[in-house]
């Protein structure tokens, strides 16, 4: 690293058999996009299918990493991904590390259940799929019908379509707002989320 130069926020997102490719695919994308060192860390230690039939190659194994070293855990959602998630106590424990550490952990579509589990959404305004409320109500959270929610150091978000926003806000977090609006208009999502 340069005398001077920032160091880059360093994200972990968890890849479970099953995941949300949308969710999956855009939170990666846009985060390296916007500098943050990402860090895709799969459940299995070799090709990862999604649920929708896409493989992806995690950077690591999920053994291999620590928590410590990330400065924000991002679980994307997908059926059965959030299920194998929410299962994985080694997942449960990096997430609870991270929140009670003040990093930033973020979750979307089904995946805001496995904060659930870990025991970190009491008392928090939080989001879901829709139809899903009851897993939050089950953890403590409060639900709220809005597409990206912010509580503290937990973001929460709705599904698929709700990816782009849900980065971006991810993004204004661990780099700045400045970087993630440049992001945000070149990738035309300023014209597709009025």
């Amino acid at each position: 690293m340069q005398v001077g130069a920032k160091k880059l926020a360093k994200a972990l997102v968890f890849l479970a058999p099953g995941f949300e490719e949308i969710e999956a695919c855009t939170i990666i994308d846009i985060l390296r996009r916007c500098n943050v060192d990402v860090t895709v860390v799969g459940l299995v230690p070799q090709l990862v299918e999604g649920a929708h039939g896409i493989k992806v190659i995690p950077d690591k194994f999920i053994n291999q990493v620590s928590g410590k070293d990330f400065d924000s855990i991002v679980c994307p959602g997908g059926a059965p991904g959030y299920l194998n998630l929410q299962k994985n106590q080694r997942v449960l424990q990096i997430v609870k590390e991270a929140f009670a550490s003040g990093k930033l952990v973020a979750a979307i579509c089904a995946a805001p259940a496995v904060l659930a589990t870990a025991g970190i959404l009491n008392g928090k305004e939080c989001t879901i799929y829709p139809g899903m409320e009851s897993e939050l109500i089950r953890g403590g959270g409060k639900p709220k019908n809005l597409l990206v929610v912010e509580d503290g150091n937990i973001i929460t978000s709705q599904g698929p379509a709700t990816a782009l926003p849900f980065t971006l806000k991810l993004a204004e977090r661990l780099v700045d707002k400045k970087i993630a609006r440049e992001v945000k208009k070149n990738t035309l999502t300023d014209l597709t989320l009025k």
